[in-house]
Formats: structure tokens, sequence, C-alpha cells
């Protein structure tokens, strides 16, 4: 019953809605004995010989009754009953999106995508089936089963109701069994399920690789052992589940024995008229779903504890990157300024040991277009991602117009810089509605505007249906270059303080790229442009470049000087000119 506890804090929130479902299950549970007491007493007078018609459809009568006054109730408390399970749906989902929207990177790194869907999913409707299944389930059977014995003991003989009632203790002693047991077995199959929905999201969103490198059958092949593994987990969840009906079918059974051997000692002795005894077994009849209901809620309750434990596991989770030290006072008009790294150390923090970032320090002034340039893994993505403050356990600091951006509140900052980062990621909606994401309030002209400027447009006007056109998920239908340029004019449309480039243009040519370094010369004028790339010609024009190496800046300065030094930037510069001329 822990799970009932740990969801006290809902329950009590929604107690008048859950108090209304709970009163009219108890008068749904009174409605109950009516039928069995009226059996009984036209038994009785069928058994003596002096019923009249008039008795007689008196009885069916109220029969009728009673089912016609059952419906309402019913309706009444699923009403109720129902409507507090979909709102628990409904908070719980709403909390753990906002949940992963306040997360950072680092939790991301920690989770895989397939196993917070589970948790999103499979969980969730694990704690709504607390809710409503649950709760109905606990209080019908309890309301039932209590109201039955009562009526036993008042309408036919408390001997014979004790007597009858005796194997009931092992009933509830097999269940508290069973459901430990199902507890353990049900939290490792959600963890299997987990696996199991990660596995197919990777592979669906990997499928043109898996196809190009000839792995399906290979990947078919892995995918079908990881459901064998998941077949055999989930095997002893039905294992069980399964042992809890025939234990209430043995305790059904002995109760039936009980009542039929002891009460016709009752009829034989004249201590109980038939009548009773018809009654009596028809309240046993009442008694059965009671005694099943212990089962199904067992699994229902284990099944909800187990998911709600993984879900507040993933709920206690803080994010490393909070406001708790920034100034809310800050506005960005504030931070309109110059650009300064004073970083002396920085290392990620699940390796910690591992130096990253060393003695990266430089200003970039309002205006101005800074390059980073380097060898694969030199550091030009980390400097980026610390502005943009994905991490911020660096020893040092970064301010934006002399202000620490640690003290800068996320959303003010964030909104100052338009990101199109090495791996684009575009929604499976029109073209439109992903250049617009930027600035929803953006008009039809200003989303062409910003596709002219990212050299997209003619492209566009080729589509099936213009800019209208649907990209699929993650721009299955757009070439690299599309999604890049697209991407591009997303950011550009934002109309932000920074813009970052990283390695945005790899997918283009070299006819495009001149267009789109030319457009960006033009449109940010007077605002400030980081550009990391490996293609030297996306940086020449810049004010100032950072030649990196092992996280270290080993080369500084304009493309003149660069040249002048003749170190690594010139070799890169001399080997790429080469590389263009014979490609030509």
């Amino acid at each position: 019953m822990g799970i009932f506890g740990k969801l006290g804090w809902f329950f009590k929130k929604e107690k008048k809605r859950y108090i209304l479902g709970i009163v009219f299950l108890a008068l749904t549970s009174l409605a109950n004995l009516v039928p069995p007491r009226v059996l009984g007493l036209m038994s009785d007078q069928l058994d003596q010989g002096r019923i009249s018609w008039l008795q007689y459809l008196t009885y069916i009568g109220l029969i009728i009754l009673t089912a016609v006054v059952l419906y309402i109730l019913r309706f009444f408390w699923r009403k109720q009953i129902w409507g507090g399970a979909a709102e628990l749906e409904r908070q719980m989902r709403s909390k753990l999106f906002s949940h992963f929207m306040a997360m950072d990177r680092t939790f991301y790194q920690r989770h895989r995508t397939g196993d917070l869907m589970a948790h999103a999913t499979n969980d969730i409707s694990a704690l709504q089936e607390v809710a409503g299944a649950g709760v109905l389930t606990l209080v019908d059977s309890l309301m039932m089963g209590l109201t039955t014995i009562i009526a036993m003991i008042i309408f036919v003989d408390w001997r014979l109701t004790i007597i009858a009632l005796i194997p009931l203790p092992f009933l509830a002693l097999g269940a508290q069994k069973l459901g430990d047991r199902l507890h353990d077995a049900f939290d490792k199959s959600q963890a299997a399920f987990s696996r199991l929905n990660n596995k197919t999201q990777e592979s669906i969103s990997g499928i043109k690789v898996l196809k190009t490198f000839g792995q399906g059958k290979e990947d078919t092949a892995s995918f079908n052992k990881m459901i064998q593994d998941t077949i055999k987990i989930n095997k002893k969840v039905f294992f069980y589940d399964s042992l809890f009906d025939p234990l209430g079918s043995i305790i059904i059974g002995l109760t039936y024995s009980i009542t039929i051997v002891y009460g016709g000692i009752l009829v034989m002795n004249h201590s109980l008229s038939i009548g009773q005894l018809v009654s009596f077994v028809a309240y046993i009849g009442n008694m059965v779903w009671p005694m099943f209901a212990i089962g199904y809620l067992f699994n229902i309750l284990e099944r909800g504890s187990a998911s709600y434990d993984r879900i507040e596991k993933l709920l206690q989770e803080k994010p490393l990157i909070t406001d708790d030290n920034a100034d809310e006072s800050i506005s960005a008009e504030d931070i309109a300024g110059d650009v300064s790294y004073n970083i002396d150390h920085f290392a990620y923090p699940d390796e910690p040991e591992v130096e990253v970032l060393s003695k990266i320090n430089f200003t970039l002034k309002q205006g101005q277009t800074l390059g980073l340039v380097g060898r694969v893994g030199a550091g030009k993505t980390t400097i980026i991602q610390l502005l943009l403050r994905e991490f911020d356990n660096y020893d040092g600091e970064i301010t934006l117009n002399g202000i620490d951006i640690r003290k800068i509140p996320l959303n003010v900052l964030l909104r100052q810089i338009s990101y199109v980062p090495q791996n684009n990621f575009l929604f499976s909606t029109s073209i439109q509605k992903n250049i617009a994401f930027s600035d929803t309030a953006a008009d039809e002209n200003q989303i062409i505007e910003a596709a002219k400027k990212s050299d997209l447009h003619e492209d566009i006007l080729q589509m099936p249906k213009s800019y209208n056109t649907l990209v699929g998920e993650n721009g299955v239908s757009l070439s690299g270059g599309q999604k890049q340029r697209m991407s591009i004019a997303r950011a550009l449309l934002k109309q932000s303080q920074i813009l970052i480039l990283d390695d945005a243009l790899s997918a283009v040519d070299a006819r495009t790229e001149t267009e789109i370094l030319k457009s960006l010369k033009k449109e940010r004028q007077g605002k400030t442009t980081m550009i990391a790339a490996h293609r030297l010609t996306s940086v020449m024009n810049a004010d100032l470049i950072l030649v990196l190496k092992d996280g270290k800046i080993v080369e500084r300065g304009n493309h003149d000087q660069l040249l002048e030094l003749d170190g690594w930037y010139a070799e890169m510069w001399r080997r790429q000119e080469l590389e263009e001329k014979v490609g030509e």
C-alpha cells in the first residue's frame, strides 16, 4: 500500500473528487446487498408455498429498480475516480516534461532517449492505473466485502459467517508474499522495456546508416535477442501475476465447501432456513470479486510503486546549470557589448582529470567577428558551449559587457544568442515553421528574407509546396547543405546580439559559402559573430582568428597576420588553396 502514501500529495489535492467517488462506491456496495436478500425472501416464501403474484412482481420490480440505481451510481463513481486518474496522468506528464526542459547537457549524456520515453509513457500509465483502477479496486473490494460480511451476520447467521470466512487470512498472507516478488520483477521488467524502447528509437533514427553499411540483418538479430531477453524477464512478472487467480479460486472453493457442509447441518437442525442459505450462497457470490480483487490490486499497486520510484529517481536529479546566483535585474541592454574570455582551466564534469581548455584569454569587441580554427578535438566547440552555459564548472570567467555570464539569467542570455550547431536539428513540419521556430511572430516576408540571406530561397521555390513543404523527421527529405542553410536562416531570423556558427558551412559548396558570408557581413553590422570552422575561407574575413591546439590558443591575429606567422594556419591555408585548385 506504500504507493498510496507516495501519491498522498495528489490525493490530498483531489480529495473532494475522491471522497465523492468513494461515497458513490459505498452506495453501490449497499445496493448490491438488495438482490441476495430479495432472493432469500422469495426462496422462503416459495418453500412455504404462500407467495402471491403481487409479491412476486414486487420482488421482481425491486430487483429491476436496484439495477437502475446501480447503473446511475456506477456512472457517478466512474466519473469521479477515472477523472482523478486522468488528472494524475496530466500532472505527471507535465511535471516530467517540464523537468526534461529544465535539465542540462550532462543529464542527457547520462540518460538515453528511449529510456526517457519509457518513463514518460509506460511508467506514467502504471501510475494512472493506481489512481483509477487501484483506488476503485481497493475501495470497492473493501466496501463490498465488509457490507457483505455484515449482511451475512445480520440476515443469515453469525456462526456460519465466521466459519465460512476462515480461509480469508490465508489469501491475504499469500497475496502479500506474491506482491513483494511482483514488485521486484516488475521493476526489472520496466528497465527491460526502457532498453528495448531505446534500441527501437536508435535503430529507426539511424536507419540510413544501417542500410548504408548493410547492417540491417545484424541489427535485426540484435533486436530479436533483446526481445527474447525482455520476454524472459517478463515471464517472471507473468508467473507471479498468474498465481493470484488460482489462490483466489482455492479460497473461494474452500468457502463454498464450508458453507454447503456447515450450512446444510444448520438447515437440518432448523437453525437456518432454506431462504437464508440461498441468501448466504448469493452473498458468497458477492465475495468473489473482493477475493479476486486482492490479486488484481497487488498487481496494480506493485507496478505503480515500481514506476513511481523510477520517475521519482529521475525527478530528483538537479541541473548543474541554474539561475541560483543570477541577478534578475540584468536586462538584454545591460549585456550588449564586448565578449571576454578569461578561462584558466576547464574539464568536463564526468572527466575532471582531463583538461579540455587551458589559458583561453581574448576579447571580442561588439560588432566584430571571431574565427575559431584547429584540428578536430582542439576545443572550438567547447569554447562555444561555455558561452551557451552548457557548463559552468570552469576556473575563470566569461563576460558580456563586463558582466559574468553566470550572473545573467539564462532566459536573458540565451535570447541574445543565435546558435547553429554542427548537427542541425529540424522538426517534422513545414519549411516555413522550421525557419520561424526562433521567432514564431515573424511574418512571411521576414521568413523569406531570412531564407534569402542563407542562400536557400531559390532551393525552396523548387520544392513541391514551396515554403509549405514538409521536411520529414529531422529534415530527412533535405540534403546536408539545405539543412545547414535552413538552420542558418532560423538563426538569422532571431536578430540576436551574438550569432554562433559551429562548423555550420561544412556541407555547402564554396560558391554558396561565399554568398552566405557576404550576406552575414552585411546583415551583422554592429553585431557580434563567432564562427568555428575547418575550412579557413569561412573565417578569413574575421577580425580575430584563434588557432587552437589541445585546448590552448597557439596562434592569434587576423588572416594576414596569421599568414605572416607562417605557422599552422598558413600551412593549412596553402594546403586548402592547393586542394581547391586541384578540385577545379
